[in-house]
């Protein structure tokens, strides 16, 4: 032999073996990059899960309040109305303590007052009347309680008010109660 060696797997390791060292290398930088990829993966999974939680917790307190408010809306709407209506109620009871030593034009002209404050009140509030003396009959906005013949109203128009109606904003709240005129009856038929 002639100092070399004749075995193939000697050279194949005198070769292999810095490449090796340096197949080592790069794993190990290959690693250590993965390592700080993962941790910084990481740290933006942890980011990110706090800022689903906190998001998550607006979320959720944005919701209670909603509903809160919803509730205190719903218990205190009328509050400006039930206000403007106490001054309603304090001119009914001093009519009532006016009653014993007033006589009947004085009352008449304090109740007249009353209603009126009334009436403002409501009118400040967007109810509004519906009194339909003398208009067409409207299904929507009346309800008719008869029908009467009537030779100075055109048929199909109110006749009488019996209870008006209200509205508020446009929105009817009650039909006002109607009698409806009717054609008079033929004198022939009736014979």
């Amino acid at each position: 032999m002639n100092g070399q060696s004749d075995r193939p797997e000697d050279d194949a390791e005198e070769s292999e073996n810095p490449e090796t060292v340096e197949d080592q290398q790069e794993d190990v930088e290959q690693a250590q990059e993965s390592e700080v990829t993962l941790d910084e993966l990481q740290a933006r999974a942890d980011e990110n899960w706090d800022r689903y939680l906190r998001a998550a917790a607006e979320t959720e307190n944005v919701r209670k309040r909603a509903a809160r408010d919803v509730e205190h809306a719903r218990k205190y709407a009328l509050e400006a109305f039930a206000k403007e209506m106490l001054t309603v109620c304090d001119s009914f009871e001093m009519g009532i303590d006016a009653a014993e030593t007033a006589d009947a034009a004085s009352l008449l002209e304090g109740s007249a007052a009353t209603l009126k404050l009334l009436n403002a009140t409501l009118e400040r509030f967007g109810v509004s009347e519906v009194d339909p003396l003398g208009e067409p009959f409207d299904p929507e906005l009346h309800e008719a309680i008869s029908m009467q013949p009537s030779a100075d109203a055109e048929p199909g128009s109110v006749l009488v008010v019996a209870q008006k109606g209200y509205a508020l904003n446009g929105r009817l709240l009650r039909p006002a109660m109607v009698i409806v005129a009717a054609e008079m009856p033929d004198e022939q038929e009736s014979a």
